[in-house]
C-alpha cells in the first residue's frame, strides 16, 4: 500500500512502508561486525519511552505498515513490551529483531501475541565459530535453543545468516535452520560499517540503494537515518518541532534520498538483502519489500 502525505508547501511524498526503531545500543553480545558497535556497556540513548510512543503514533498516522524494534538488543530496553502493545493497539505490524540470547517468560508472552513477528541472526552450525563472532561463549547454544522455542510457540520467525569471514560454515547453518523448521532464511555478507569497517569511514557503497525508499530508521538519540546501516547519513530529529512528518517533508530528507546511489541490479554481484536482519549480530543492508506482512482491509500489516 502506498500512502501519500502532504509536504509543508503542498507537494506530496510517499510514506515509508516500514520504520526501524533502534531502541538502544545495549546488548549482551559484542559482535565482531556490529554496525552500531553495540555491547553490554553501551547506554540506551536519549529517547524516552514517551518519545518512542510518540514516534509509533506518528508512524500509524502516516500510514506506515510495520515497525521493527531493534538495537542493540531491543528486549534490553525496559519499555520494549509497552511499545509493542502501543503499536499493536494502533493496528501496526511489529517485528522484534533479537539476538535471542535471553528472553524472559514475559518476553515470550509478548512475542507470542498476534501481529508480532520475530527476527534473529545466526552464524554457523559450529558453536565455537558462532561464539567467536558474538564474542560471548554459549551464545550459539542459547540462540539455537530459542529459535527452537520460537518455532514451538508458533511465532513467525525469520533468520538471517551473515557471512563474516572466509571459511565460515554459513551454508551448513542455512541447512541446519531449515532442518529445525525455519522456513524464512536469508544469507548476506557483513557490511563495512561499525566494527566491520576496520576503522575506515563508511561510504554509500555499503548500502543497497533502497535506503529512504520505502523505509527509514529512528536512532536512539532521535535522529532519522535512511536505515540503520546508513546511520552516518542522519537527517533531522523526531524530537524537533513537527516530529517525523516534518523530517520526511523537509528539503534535507529529499536531498539525502537523492544522494544515495540507486539499487544495484541483481547481476551486479552481491546485493544486500535487508537491514531488518541487522541487529548487534548482523549488518545486512535494506530491501523495503522484504518481510513486510500483507495488508489487511484497513491497510495495516497482519502477522
Amino acid at each position: 500500500m502506498t500512502v501519500i502525505m502532504e509536504r509543508p508547501h503542498g507537494a506530496t511524498l510517499t510514506a515509508p512502508a516500514s520504520v526501524e526503531l533502534e531502541l538502544t545500543g545495549k546488548c549482551q553480545l559484542s559482535c565482531t561486525h556490529c554496525y552500531n558497535e553495540s555491547g553490554p556497556g553501551v547506554p540506551h540513548g536519549t529517547m524516552t519511552l514517551d518519545d518512542w510512543r510518540t514516534v509509533i503514533t506518528e508512524c500509524a498516522e502516516l500510514g506506515v505498515r510495520l515497525v521493527q524494534l531493534i538495537g542493540g538488543e531491543p528486549t534490553a530496553y525496559p519499555g520494549w513490551a509497552d511499545l509493542v502493545d502501543h503499536a499493536l493497539a494502533l493496528d501496526l505490524g511489529v517485528e522484534v529483531f533479537s539476538n535471542l540470547f535471553h528472553i524472559t517468560d514475559k518476553g515470550w508472552a509478548v512475542l507470542s501475541r498476534p501481529g508480532v513477528r520475530l527476527g534473529t541472526s545466526y552464524y554457523s552450525v559450529n558453536a565455537g565459530e558462532h561464539d567467536r563472532v558474538t564474542n560471548v561463549p554459549g551464545s550459539h547454544a542459547k540462540a539455537r535453543a530459542n529459535i527452537a522455542k520460537a518455532l514451538s510457540l508458533g511465532i513467525p520467525l525469520r533468520v538471517g545468516v551473515v557471512r563474516c569471514h572466509d571459511g565460515q560454515l554459513e551454508q551448513l547453518a542455512v541447512q541446519e535452520l531449515h532442518a529445525l523448521g525455519v522456513e524464512n532464511v536469508t544469507r548476506d555478507d557483513a557490511r563495512g560499517v561499525g566494527r566491520a569497517g576496520g576503522g575506515q569511514a563508511p561510504t554509500p557503497d555499503a548500502l543497497c540503494g533502497n535506503c529512504t525508499r520505502g523505509r527509514l530508521a529512528v536512532l536512539p538519540d532521535g535522529r532519522v537515518a535512511p536505515c540503520v546501516i546508513g546511520r552516518w547519513l542522519g537527517s533531522g530529529d523526531v524530537k524537533d518541532p513537527g516530529g517525523l512528518r516534518a523530517v520526511l517533508g523537509g528539503p534535507e530528507w529529499a536531498k539525502l534520498s537523492a544522494s544515495i546511489p540507486p539499487k544495484r541490479a541483481a547481476t551486479a554481484g552481491c546485493v544486500p538483502n535487508d537491514s531488518n536482519d541487522c541487529n548487534p549480530a548482523s549488518t545486512e543492508a535494506c530491501n523495503p519489500a522484504y518481510g513486510i506482512a500483507p495488508a489487511t482491509a484497513s491497510g495495516k500489516a497482519t502477522r
